[in-house]
C-alpha cells in the first residue's frame, strides 16, 4: 500500500491544495461575466458531469434509499448554500480575504463537534476560538476599508459555517460510504438544488466574456472534481488529523494565485486578521481538544442527535 509520504501521495496532495486555492480567484474571474448563482451552477454542472463519468467508469454503487434525505440535506449545505454564499460574498471581497474567512471553518467545526460529537475543548481551545473570532472581525473590517463590517464578508463567514455543518454531518455517512462516493452523491444533490438558477443562462452565456466562462468550466473540472479525487487518494493513506491540518496552507496559496491570476492582494488589515485567525485555529487544533473519541463513537454520537 502506498504510504502517505510517498512521492505519488505527496504530489496528489500538493496538486489538490493548489487547485482548491485557485477556486477563490476563479470565482472572482467568473463573476466578471456571470451572476454569483450562475457561477455556482456552471461550476457544479461541470463537476457533476465529471464525477458521473468517473462513477460510471468504476461502477460506483448507488446510495441506500434510507440515506437519500440526509445526503440531499448535506449536499444543500455543503455545495448549494456554501457556494451561493461564497460567490455572493466575493462580489466585493477579494479572493485572498475570502480564503482567510473560509479558513475559520475549523473553529465552527470545533464548536459544532462540542455539541454533536461530544468533542470537549480544553480552556486553551476556547481561547483559540476567541482569538480566531478576533481575526475574522479584522478581516471583515479590512475588506470594508475601515473599522466597520462588510456584509459580503459576513456572507462568506456564513459559507464557512455551512461548510462546517457539512463536515460534521458527513461523519454519519463516511461510516458507510467512502470520501469520494460521499462527495459525488452530495455534489449531485447540491447541483440539483442550483438548477432553478438556470433560467437566466441562455441569455447570459452568449454575452459573457470567454475568460469568465472558461473560469467556471475550469473550477468544475479541477477544484470541484479532480481535486477531490486527488485529496481522497491522499486521505486514504494519511492520518485524518494530518490530512486536515495541511488544508490551512490554502489561504496562503489562494493569495498567491489571486495575485498571479487577478493582480489582487488583500488589504493589510485583512492579512493581519488572517494571521491572527489562523493562529487561533492552530491553538485549537494542537492544544485545544481533550482526548478524542474514536471514529466509531463519534459517528454514533452524531447519529443519536440527528
Amino acid at each position: 500500500m502506498t504510504h502517505a509520504r510517498s512521492p505519488r501521495a505527496l504530489l496528489a496532495l500538493a496538486i489538490s491544495l493548489v487547485l482548491w486555492a485557485s477556486a477563490f480567484a476563479g470565482i472572482r474571474a467568473g463573476l466578471r461575466g456571470y451572476s454569483p448563482a450562475e457561477v455556482a451552477l456552471l461550476r457544479y454542472v461541470t463537476g457533476s458531469l465529471i464525477l458521473a463519468a468517473y462513477a460510471a467508469l468504476v461502477r460506483m454503487r448507488l446510495p441506500a434509499p434510507r440515506d437519500l434525505p440526509g445526503l440531499a440535506l448535506t449536499g444543500a449545505l455543503g455545495f448549494t448554500a456554501y457556494n451561493l454564499l461564497l460567490n455572493y460574498g466575493e462580489v466585493t471581497v477579494s479572493a485572498g480575504a475570502a480564503s482567510l474567512l473560509v479558513a475559520s471553518m475549523p473553529i465552527w467545526s470545533s464548536l459544532l463537534a462540542r455539541f454533536f460529537l461530544a468533542d470537549r475543548l480544553r480552556p486553551l481551545g476556547w481561547l483559540g476560538i476567541l482569538v480566531s473570532f478576533a481575526g475574522v472581525a479584522l478581516i471583515a473590517a479590512g475588506e470594508a476599508g475601515g473599522l466597520r463590517l462588510n456584509l459580503h464578508a459576513l456572507l462568506i463567514l456564513a459559507a464557512a459555517i455551512a461548510s462546517s455543518i457539512y463536515t460534521i454531518v458527513q461523519k454519519r455517512y463516511l461510516v458507510r460510504y467512502g470520501a469520494l462516493q460521499f462527495t459525488a452523491y452530495t455534489m449531485w444533490f447540491g447541483t440539483l438544488f442550483l438548477l432553478p438558477f438556470a433560467w437566466s443562462l441562455p441569455h447570459t452565456l452568449p454575452r459573457a466574456p470567454l475568460a469568465a466562462t472558461l473560469a467556471c468550466i475550469y473550477m468544475g473540472i479541477f477544484p470541484a472534481a479532480i481535486a477531490y479525487v486527488l485529496y481522497g487518494y491522499y486521505l486514504a493513506r494519511a492520518a485524518a488529523t494530518r490530512a486536515v491540518s495541511v488544508l490551512y496552507v490554502i489561504p496562503v496559496l489562494a493569495i498567491l494565485v489571486a495575485w498571479l491570476w487577478l493582480g489582487e492582494v488583500p488589504r493589510g488589515l485583512s492579512l493581519v486578521g488572517g494571521a491572527i485567525s489562523l493562529a487561533g485555529v492552530a491553538v485549537v487544533q494542537l492544544w485545544g481538544h481533550a482526548r478524542p473519541q474514536g471514529a466509531g463513537s463519534s459517528a454514533r454520537a452524531l447519529s443519536s442527535r440527528l
